[in-house]
């Protein structure tokens, strides 16, 4: 009896916290979640890029382009809007053991042990800034059963539950972008107007892949970048690495 009033207490405490939206600027949340200056360590990750370039699979503004976008499409960044999705729809309806099967799910889903600790790192960094400074139920319900531990893209869809869901899967896509072209500059190396270049190019791909997301239940998941995964194990035992992952 307990534990199911303590059950429906949080349900309603979720739900009113995202029925505030229409007084809270979830735009300016967003904004913020995904810049590179929110604390999440996200520069420190390359998603097994820093293999590829040394391993001479990307050279140019075309290859990395083709990179991020078979991540984004295909990849570990594909999963995690999916995910975040189902976690955003799990937040709104106040659904808290949703939420952590979706959590667990999104652990799991990983190529390798780098990746793994991609998302765990940003996750929980990600997790204890937003609570600081914007409070959300949703996330504060799941980062207590989980003990903070929460895959990025979970805790993300957990936070944004006030936003609409495609502005919140396209600021998680252009992130993962952005932030794997910026590896890219410093790691090929290529300069700053090439980057950004390659971001404007990646635009159509961050809408689509933002869309099919949203459509996108979890039992149709799947992937099939697996040179990005290998990319990502034989990042583990290069000699010389600039970044974690």
């Amino acid at each position: 009896m307990a534990t199911a009033i303590t059950t429906t207490i949080i349900r309603m405490t979720m739900r009113m916290d995202i029925a505030m939206a229409d007084s809270r600027d979830w735009l300016l949340q967003l904004l913020a979640w995904t810049s590179p200056a929110y604390p999440i360590g996200a520069f420190a990750f390359s998603h097994g890029l820093e293999w590829a370039i040394d391993a001479g699979d990307v050279r140019s503004r075309d290859d990395l382009e083709a990179y991020v976008a078979a991540a984004l499409e295909d990849g570990g960044g594909w999963c995690d809007l999916v995910f975040l999705a189902a976690a955003w729809r799990a937040a709104r309806a106040g659904d808290l053991e949703a939420m952590n099967e979706i959590a667990d799910l999104a652990a799991a889903w990983r190529g390798s042990a780098e990746t793994a600790l991609e998302s765990s790192h940003q996750g929980a960094a990600f997790t204890r800034a937003t609570l600081a400074a914007w409070p959300s139920a949703p996330l504060d319900a799941l980062a207590k059963r989980r003990g903070g531990e929460i895959a990025f893209a979970v805790a993300l869809g957990a936070a944004a539950a006030e936003a609409p869901l495609d502005a919140a899967l396209i600021a998680y896509a252009q992130a993962f972008a952005a932030n794997l072209v910026s590896a890219g500059v410093r790691l090929v190396p290529l300069g700053q107007t090439d980057g950004l270049r390659a971001l404007a190019a990646l635009a159509p791909t961050i809408i689509r892949a933002a869309k099919a997301a949203e459509q996108t239940p979890l039992d149709e998941l799947s992937t099939s970048a697996l040179r990005i995964d290998i990319a990502s194990m034989r990042h583990e035992t290069q000699y010389t690495r600039l970044f974690r992952s």
